[in-house]
């Protein structure tokens, strides 16, 4: 009997969950800069019009449309999906919202206790963001001392645009299970690429198209692009050769074309891409420290605020800001895993597939009667 070949690479849920949370550490290390020197958008030099974390946003939307269309395909049922989406987002998100406006901001504000607690923003907040596209930044005197008073949870803003992600799989879904040709994601992918043209948001700044709701519409086309190609990339991962030489030399190309308007789309693809591939080719010795990196979710929703605390207490260099936030961010994020995501995330055996029937199988004919007939 031919011998197996030992598996050389980590499940790829593992590398996903990897990349994920060095996705949320990379997004809360720049952060950094511009929460104490808002001139600046990113810990990179101007000159460079590069921002890390941006970098990591366009791989954390590539990821999501991967892993969001997997779900679909395993279980196309419009609201099994829609739940499962809304259990994965939403039960972190109202925990970090009721915290902030229950216990950080009492504790930070300037504003006396009555004012804040009657004043209309307080609720507007809570409400308002939990729905996430009425979204709101501030709360009545929560960090308006600090350097960065415009935002109190300023992570939160990519959550509509995942929304938005999740919804354009379920439409796009329901559209290709009805007759539509598998190839018509390079269609949505087509227009998606034209509309970001025209558009042109960039890391430092939204472009054009105002703003659906409080989401704006050109950074939400920016982010969608790598999200449907992601979609993409699995409907075809039987055809589509994952290598990790390919991996980076689009990412030598974005870095070539960094400085032209081309990145944009070198970018988008080279993140796509590259994430993907990265997740499939994880080593397969980091496969059993998978449960210290589940908890990316958290730590990229907490990170925010933690940031903002810190500064509070009165944190002026970027260095010690980071050396002290990532790892409570890491902590906080690990016990949202635990305590909020885990938990909710078990109500998901509701919500399973039934099993399909068995064909009734007929009663056997009598010897008799087969040979009268």
């Amino acid at each position: 009997m031919p011998k197996t070949s030992p598996k050389i690479h980590a499940d790829p849920n593992i590398g996903f969950a990897w990349l994920r949370m060095i996705g949320a550490i990379t997004v809360i290390v720049d952060h950094s800069m511009p929460l104490l020197h808002p001139d600046r958008m990113t810990i990179f030099p101007a000159s460079w019009h590069m921002s890390p974390g941006y970098i990591a946003l366009m791989g954390f939307f590539a990821m999501s449309g991967y892993q969001i269309q997997d779900s679909w395909a395993r279980d196309p049922s419009w609201w099994r999906f829609s739940a499962r989406r809304l259990l994965r987002i939403m039960p972190p998100l109202v925990v970090v919202l009721l915290v902030t406006v229950f216990v950080i901001g009492p504790l930070v504000t300037t504003w006396p206790a009555h004012d804040y607690w009657t004043h209309i923003q307080t609720w507007r907040y809570l409400v308002g963001t939990t729905v996430l596209f009425y979204m709101q930044h501030e709360l009545p005197g929560v960090f308006s001392g600090n350097p960065y008073p415009f935002s109190v949870n300023g992570a939160l803003w990519t959550l509509p645009m995942e929304l938005l992600g999740y919804a354009l799989v379920l439409v796009v879904g329901i559209i290709i299970l009805i007759g539509m040709p598998r190839w018509f994601l390079f269609l949505v992918l087509g227009g998606m690429v034209y509309t970001d043209t025209v558009l042109h948001a960039t890391f430092e700044q939204h472009g054009l198209g105002g703003s659906l709701l409080v989401v704006p519409i050109g950074s939400t086309v920016s982010f969608l692009v790598p999200f449907v190609i992601g979609v993409i990339l699995h409907s075809y991962r039987g055809k589509i050769p994952f290598r990790p030489l390919y991996a980076w030399i689009l990412f030598a190309a974005y870095l070539g074309l960094s400085q032209t308007p081309a990145s944009r789309y070198a970018l988008a693809l080279s993140a796509a891409y590259g994430a993907i591939t990265l997740a499939m080719h994880w080593p397969k010795r980091l496969e059993a420290a998978g449960p210290w990196v589940y908890g990316s979710y958290g730590t990229y929703i907490w990170g925010f605020p933690i940031q903002q605390l810190f500064i509070f207490a009165g944190v002026r260099e970027v260095w010690l800001l980071i050396l002290l936030a990532l790892p409570s961010a890491y902590v906080v994020g690990q016990l949202s895993w635990s305590y909020v995501e885990k938990p909710t995330q078990r109500l998901r055996r509701h919500l399973r597939a039934p099993a399909p029937k068995r064909p009734a199988v007929p009663a056997p004919v009598p010897t008799r009667a087969r040979q009268l007939h």
